[in-house]
């Protein structure tokens, strides 16, 4: 027997068609034999909630072991979990091919699959993640949407917090009229011809995050990648199904899949490269999506074709080099790397791009900002989304540079918010999200 981590991590395919996957009895069997091995190592104390509730739901038992705790007590601490993976990226040393064979964010996926089987999952929350319908009816009506969201609204924000549940002082992702794939089919940005990388071709994969709440990311990247010879389209058949799985909702994840696979495997069979906007969205068709849809052919062949944003121009510089005309940008730049770019195992690929800025201060940090996407809206995650990212907010302050900008757009949001929760006003960075607009801004585009 080997300790773990002296190998790769590794993941079994999701079993979410086979009935056993859902036997209650088979499910707190697993959750138990998983909780104690936590309960022995106590590595991962210092990522998530979920890890302090369950050592405190031990530690407060009758006998200090997991034998005296009731099942019932599981819920709050499968609710803790965002679905980030640095407890198995990072943390775990019982992961696959480890013989334990420990995965504790897809056996909380498992336990959130089994509750919406059984219908526990509440209607509004259900409601709030339909991104793309709730996406087409607000840029349809974008300035009242973000009236009616907007942070110290007294008339829609406790009204929305006692109906949906979220909370009445968290930041929430604006809406806009023109979506990036109205914006894309206007006009193309012009193909550098004289760029080394001229002669490549990628789709974008919008995003519903970009595609609705951001376009500029989606802008920002077709601008650069003009510039350094890339011509580019924009697709959206539809969203990656993330908010479905934090729910538990695999068939729907697995319909969403089959959907964009299906769209995009004809321009990777074009031999156009896909490049995704959203750390989280890249790390569904990359890893998670195959793991779900293991027979589905196209969904493998987009795994194997798809980018993340910074991940995609660094490639770019590495092979072939960048366009010249990058101009320094005063103020130095605050970067958090998301940690589902970081599950994707590819480096810090952000910290990687803006270092390609000439003489301009970059500072790294590398640690969760809380949100967890819906889940750090919530009524009752926000002030834990608050504690998690605390230690990051205060760095983002410590560092006062003129940007600040995450892989993660809806953390970068978050980061901001807590911000101004420690300084006591909105803090003076200029208004870029992503670090493709850091660039294209040294671009001067």
């Amino acid at each position: 027997m080997r300790e773990g981590s002296l190998d790769a991590p590794t993941r079994h395919v999701i079993p979410w068609r086979d009935p056993d996957y859902y036997d209650e009895a088979k499910l707190d069997a697993e959750l138990r034999r998983v909780f104690d091995i936590c309960h022995g190592c106590r590595r991962c104390f210092n990522l998530c909630d979920s890890f302090p509730r369950l050592f405190d739901l031990i530690d407060e038992s009758a006998t200090g072991e997991l034998d005296s705790v009731s099942s019932d007590g599981f819920k709050p601490v499968v609710d803790a979990c965002t679905l980030c993976d640095m407890c198995f990226m990072t943390k775990c040393p019982y992961v696959p091919p480890h013989e334990f064979d420990l995965d504790f964010p897809h056996l909380m996926l498992r336990y959130r699959a089994f509750e919406h089987k059984h219908g526990r999952v509440p209607f509004v929350e259900r409601q709030l993640t339909e991104t793309d319908r709730n996406g087409r009816l607000a840029s349809h009506a974008a300035p009242l949407a973000n009236w009616a969201s907007k942070r110290g609204n007294a008339v829609t924000r406790p009204l929305l917090e006692r109906i949906a549940h979220v909370h009445r002082d968290a930041a929430l992702p604006r809406y806009h009229g023109r979506t990036l794939t109205a914006r894309a089919k206007k006009a193309a940005p012009e193909v550098n011809r004289e760029a080394p990388a001229y002669g490549r071709k990628a789709v974008i994969y919008a995003t519903c995050f970009a595609n609705y709440n951001n376009p500029d990311i989606g802008t920002a990247l077709r601008g650069v990648l003009a510039r350094n010879g890339v011509e580019t389209e924009v697709a959206y058949p539809a969203c990656c199904g993330m908010p479905q799985l934090e729910h538990g909702d695999l068939a729907r994840v697995a319909a969403n899949a089959r959907k964009v696979a299906g769209a995009l495997r004809p321009w990777v069979d074009k031999g156009y490269d896909v490049v995704s906007l959203v750390p989280s969205c890249s790390l569904m068709l990359k890893f998670e999506w195959p793991l779900i849809e293991p027979d589905d052919e196209a969904i493998q062949v987009l795994s194997q074709a798809t980018f993340d944003a910074a991940e995609y121009v660094v490639d770019i510089a590495r092979k072939e080099g960048l366009a010249d005309g990058m101009k320094p940008l005063e103020g130095g730049v605050t970067v958090h790397i998301a940690c589902h770019a970081r599950a994707q195992n590819m480096g810090q690929k952000a910290t990687d791009l803006l270092r390609l800025l000439p003489d301009t201060d970059i500072k790294v940090i590398e640690r969760c900002s809380g949100h967890g996407g819906s889940w750090g809206v919530m009524k009752d995650n926000f002030e834990v989304a608050l504690k998690v990212g605390r230690p990051v907010a205060r760095q983002a302050v410590e560092n006062g540079t003129a940007f600040v900008v995450s892989e993660c757009p809806l953390a970068r949001d978050h980061i901001i918010q807590m911000m101004e929760h420690q300084a006591g006003a909105p803090p003076a960075v200029a208004p870029c999200h992503h670090p493709i607009q850091i660039m294209a801004r040294a671009y001067g585009l």
